[in-house]
């Protein structure tokens, strides 16, 4: 499975943003899509993940309440809205996917089997 990110940016504080996600060479509904973050010295992050079928949804507690994830399984795709965006949010995003026979929502980067190349969003006036 190849994951192609985009739509990050240097966004002004307060600003949003939403960050796609495109899966090619796999059956996109077989996958739990997650975005994780990564920024310069911390460890890489859960920001958001989605169930296969897109009913069950998870979000850290750091940006509960700002960020939605979405997908569009027909279009083999993961979205990521950010509002309100702080200089904190800035980072690398990374959308993962993992093979999963369940309905469930994985919030763990180490159980993901396949990485985008991330993409740099940057929160900065």
């Amino acid at each position: 499975v190849q994951l192609q990110a985009s739509g990050g940016g240097l966004v002004q504080p307060g600003g949003g943003l939403s960050l796609s996600c495109i899966a090619s060479g796999g059956t996109f509904t077989d996958y739990c899509m997650g975005w994780f973050r990564q920024a310069p010295g911390k460890e890489r992050e859960l920001v958001a993940a989605i169930s296969r079928g897109g009913t069950r949804t998870s979000y850290a507690d750091s940006v509960k309440g700002r960020v939605s994830i979405s997908r569009d399984n027909a279009k083999s795709t993961v979205y990521l809205q950010i509002r309100n965006l702080k200089p904190d949010d800035t980072a690398v995003y990374y959308c993962a996917a993992d093979y999963t026979v369940t309905g469930a929502v994985t919030t763990l980067a180490h159980a993901y089997d396949y990485w985008g190349q991330g993409t740099l969003v940057t929160v900065s006036s």
